[in-house]
């Protein structure tokens, strides 16, 4: 990156701090569970990838994550009070219009800090289903060496509903932490390919976990 001053990390209490509070709401309102936190390295740079349906996804991990994390956000989001909201418990906005290579510096700046950051590398809310990623978060992995922990999310999106549609109280919501890994890519490849090898290798582990997932907790009921 040139130009301009160097990206400054949130401060780690405002992602703390949200923290508590989310968690207030998804066990309290819900029955939100966080399934196998301990495979999320409790220290050390690490970059959260979630799959991306609903709403409440981001709110959701951010707040049953076993330690604090600045989500990268779309900056449409940072308008009334909830804008005020997020950018208060640290989150990073980011224009998916463009290259935001400030928003990635920033991000890139909480992992050389030893922090967590999250993604939807989905870019948009669809099925969860992982079909295609952005580059983004294989691009910060490649330049930190960040360790990457795919996680499947499931409950949030309430069916026949639209994306921004809350569920019913009491819902369950579930979350579930994969084994975390590094990106391995041929270190003589060429930058462009490079970054696709990391890319897609980036997405067959985040889909391949998020399938396992709903394999093995089935889908998340609603209350009716």
């Amino acid at each position: 990156m040139t130009g301009g001053s160097a990206p400054v990390a949130p401060h780690p209490w405002r992602a703390v701090v949200g923290r508590w509070i989310g968690i207030g709401i998804f066990r309290g309102l819900y029955r939100g569970r966080a399934q196998h936190a301990d495979r999320v390295p409790s220290t050390g740079p690490v970059i959260l990838v979630a799959n991306h349906a609903a709403f409440l996804d981001g709110p959701f991990v951010f707040s049953l994550a076993p330690r604090p994390v600045n989500f990268l956000v779309k900056q449409e989001a940072f308008t009334g009070f909830f804008g005020w909201l997020i950018r208060a418990v640290g989150q990073i906005p980011i224009d998916r219009t463009v290259g935001d290579r400030a928003a990635l510096g920033t991000a890139t700046a909480v992992l050389e800090r030893g922090g967590a950051v999250g993604i939807f590398p989905e870019g948009n809310r669809g099925t969860g289903d992982v079909e295609q990623v952005n580059q983004g978060a294989a691009w910060i992995a490649l330049r930190t060496g960040a360790s990457i922990v795919p996680v499947a999310v499931s409950g949030t999106r309430v069916p026949g509903a639209s994306a921004d549609a809350w569920p019913r109280p009491w819902s369950r919501l579930d979350v579930d932490f994969g084994e975390p890994f590094h990106l391995t890519v041929p270190p003589d490849a060429p930058g462009r390919e490079r970054l696709q090898l990391a890319s897609e290798q980036l997405r067959d582990a985040l889909a391949s976990h998020v399938h396992r997932s709903r394999v093995e907790n089935g889908p998340s009921t609603h209350v009716h």
